[in-house]
């Protein structure tokens, strides 16, 4: 779960794991999954960041092989 804020100021969480993706066109809009948007304050690289830490939080960055990588 991330901490966003909307553009009025509200500070809500979102589950990180439904982002489909995050852009910046100016104002930062998150698209998730299921259909629903949001347009929040901070930056694309900020949402990237807590994105990251929040998978790093639960165990799910550095998990994936890249195929050759393997030990054989």
């Amino acid at each position: 779960m991330i901490r966003v804020t909307t553009l009025r100021g509200e500070e809500f969480v979102l589950n990180a794991l439904f982002i489909e993706t995050v852009k910046a066109e100016p104002d930062t809009i998150i698209h998730l999954y299921n259909g629903k948007t949001y347009i929040v304050t901070e930056t694309k690289d900020q949402i990237i960041d807590r994105t990251t830490a929040f998978y790093s939080s639960i165990g799910l960055m550095g998990t994936t092989v890249t195929r050759g990588e393997e030990d054989e």
